[in-house]
């Protein structure tokens, strides 16, 4: 019998008298007041019909279960109630799941947890039973822990990249196309204004890379890490130029394929299931990176940014997208709930050290700029798109899975909100022996 079938004993049913010789049996409530201080903005309720917190914002975290509790006691932190919640064993109530946002908001801002006493720690487990301290097994969603992953290879290597990215973004494309629009396009758009839709700031993204690059007919563009292959098609479409989109999902590249052949772009454009490192080693007038640094991995920067130079022409330019921590002393590797759930094995330095790397390996850092809230901003726009489109998504790849992007999508968007991580985009260029390469003295595209 789970612990969630287990009958309650007779001190456990809120409301019955106590067992004469024997502590009340600890509820769900007491648990929170004692890893918690001061008022809660949130309600909280348990499974056991106790209660804590205000219900002032309408916003309610109902422990569902005896699993959902024990979650939370053996894995405390981020990693705990994310399983609690990916089961359904914990639930928002007051936001919805595609975007709990609010929720989020609330709990990051006024609670404050605390550190109990060693005694009262064991008085409470004695109340509650040593059992609630068994772990239950993960959700099926959750990524094996960083020790297991040795056996599929070091970090990093090739056979371990594939299975990191194939558990992020091999999840289903019609999933994929319910929340990230027509675009299919999972990087940071660029808004003008707020007042943007979606669609117009990730042709305003798609438009700044190409101008940085100073893209013209007859050019020719890598686009490593390329996703579903937007940028290869905007490239090709708008700007007439020949382009190669690599990436290491299979399901990302089958349908990149598909929408080249609708758009009526094969001559122009094409994508590959590959390895950046097994990308031609020919070389290219321009290179983009948008969103692949995340999944390389800090130590490898300098062979992963001179793979890039050596495809590259001499004076030909490089622009790198990608999220990184907000200086250069901050821990590389992700919090647990995203490395388990969200990104396996992802990494972010501080944008000091993506230059310094750059300009390691002998390329000459022109431009950058921050585009932290651009990303609030598109994360924003996901979740509304998850959230209107929940029945669709959940029945494309399941309840669990839809709840860890609303929560991982909202959540990031707090973050970028917050200042907690930030998006760069750097344009190089590869200068030659004697400082020669084709940057003008100012820049000659549209800020």
């Amino acid at each position: 019998m789970s612990v969630t079938e287990r009958e309650p004993g007779p001190a456990s049913v809120p409301g019955s008298p106590p067992v004469p010789g024997r502590r009340p049996r600890a509820t769900v409530a007491d648990v929170i007041r004692t890893m918690t201080d001061g008022d809660l903005p949130v309600r909280v309720s348990g499974y056991d019909g106790s209660a804590v917190g205000s219900a002032q914002h309408g916003i309610t975290l109902a422990v569902r279960s005896e699993r959902g509790l024990s979650y939370l006691l053996t894995a405390p932190g981020d990693l705990g109630m994310a399983r609690a919640y990916v089961s359904g064993d914990l639930a928002l109530e007051g936001v919805h799941p595609g975007d709990p946002y609010e929720a989020l908001r609330l709990l990051k801002d006024e609670v404050r947890l605390r550190t109990p006493a060693v005694t009262e720690v064991l008085e409470l487990v004695r109340r509650l039973g040593w059992e609630r301290l068994l772990p239950p097994p993960p959700p099926p969603q959750e990524a094996l822990p960083r020790w297991r992953r040795v056996l599929r290879g070091l970090r990093h290597s090739r056979v371990r990249d594939s299975t990191a990215i194939s558990h992020h973004y091999d999840v289903s494309n019609a999933f994929y196309e319910r929340v990230l629009g027509p675009s299919m396009t999972y990087t940071c758009a660029v808004y003008r204004s707020p007042d943007d839709t979606l669609e117009q700031a990730q042709t305003a993204k798609y438009d700044l890379v190409a101008q940085k690059l100073a893209l013209t007919p007859g050019m020719r563009l890598l686009d490593v890490g390329c996703g579903w292959g937007g940028m290869v098609r905007h490239a090709a479409r708008e700007y007439g130029v020949r382009a190669l989109g690599v990436t290491l999902s299979r399901a990302q590249a089958q349908w990149a394929r598909a929408a080249i052949e609708r758009e009526g772009l094969t001559d122009l454009a094409e994508v590959r299931h590959l390895d950046y490192r097994d990308a031609p080693r020919e070389q290219f007038d321009a290179i983009s990176s948008i969103g692949l640094t995340e999944h390389v991995g800090v130590r490898n920067y300098p062979a992963y940014f001179a793979a890039l130079r050596d495809r590259l022409r001499p004076g030909g330019r490089l622009l790198n997208h990608c999220i990184t921590r907000v200086d250069n002393r901050a821990p590389h590797r992700s919090g647990a709930f995203i490395d388990r759930y969200v990104f396996p094995d992802g990494e972010l330095a501080g944008p000091g050290r993506l230059i310094g790397e750059l300009h390691d390996v002998g390329v000459e850092v022109q431009h950058e700029e921050n585009l932290r809230r651009h990303y609030a901003l598109t994360l924003a726009a996901w979740c509304r798109n998850l959230a209107t489109n929940w029945d669709g998504c959940v029945a494309e790849v399941g309840a669990g899975t839809a709840r860890v992007w609303g929560l991982y999508m909202a959540g990031s968007r707090l973050a970028f909100e917050r200042n907690g991580i930030q998006l760069h985009q750097v344009l190089a260029t590869r200068t030659g022996p004697a400082g020669e390469h084709d940057y003008p003295l100012r820049p000659d595209w549209t800020p």
